[in-house]
């Protein structure tokens, strides 16, 4: 079955570069990142976990944690961390799993069933489809989903602004217009009625009466 929004994420038991997880209590009461990568030492990817690990605080900031995720055994994740540094000049200090059977990118529905059972011989043509983002919330649904081709580097920056408004919307009555960023005006839902939306928001504008902005609650 394909994984949606609002889907438990799967759970599981793996080996990382930090140890092994049993990927729910890892992620404990914070919000996650998974992000995955068809192979190690990939020119793309590499540039990826750089940026990840120059980013790893504002994530932390915001309560996530980031886990990334090859189709390659540990000990080929650490010999590619030192290139990761090299290239991005960010030590990864983030676990990184290693999937060499395949388990985690078929549990994700990244890879068939029929894909075999060994990342052995495989190319990351072969894996191109485990480019994917999910954001986890903290009661371990999916909150988010992106899959990316293997040509185009992932925008992380707009993965920290989708967190940002999830956070905000997870909190309050609102929803983000169409390139939110922090501190501009949200929308109201259409679950607060105007009175409530008086009371709520006071100063609210309604552009239409389906759609009533506001000032970002604090």
């Amino acid at each position: 079955m394909s994984l949606r929004i609002n889907d438990i994420a799967p759970d599981f038991t793996a080996e990382t570069t930090q140890g092994t997880i049993h990927f729910h209590d890892w992620i404990g009461d914070s919000w996650a990142v998974l992000f995955s990568h068809p192979k190690d030492f990939t020119p793309v990817c590499t540039t990826e976990l750089g940026a990840v690990a120059g980013l790893e605080r504002q994530f932390a900031e915001r309560g996530a944690k980031v886990i990334g995720l090859s189709v390659d055994p540990v000990d080929s994740h650490g010999k590619w961390a030192t290139d990761i540094e090299d290239v991005s000049g960010f030590k990864v200090n983030y676990p990184i799993i290693g999937d060499p059977e395949l388990k985690i990118a078929k549990l994700y529905d990244m890879l068939a069933a029929e894909e075999g059972d060994s990342c052995e011989g495989r190319t990351p043509a072969n894996n191109a489809p485990v480019r994917t983002v999910f954001i986890i919330g903290p009661d371990k649904r999916i909150k988010l989903l992106f899959a990316y081709p293997m040509t185009t580097g992932r925008n992380f920056d707009e993965i920290i602004r989708v967190l940002d408004s999830m956070q905000l919307t997870a909190k309050h009555k609102v929803a983000t217009p169409a390139n939110w960023k922090q501190g501009d005006d949200v929308i109201i839902t259409g679950a607060v009625s105007d009175e409530e939306a008086g009371k709520i928001f006071p100063g609210f504008k309604t552009i239409k009466p389906y759609l009533r902005t506001t000032s970002q609650p604090k």
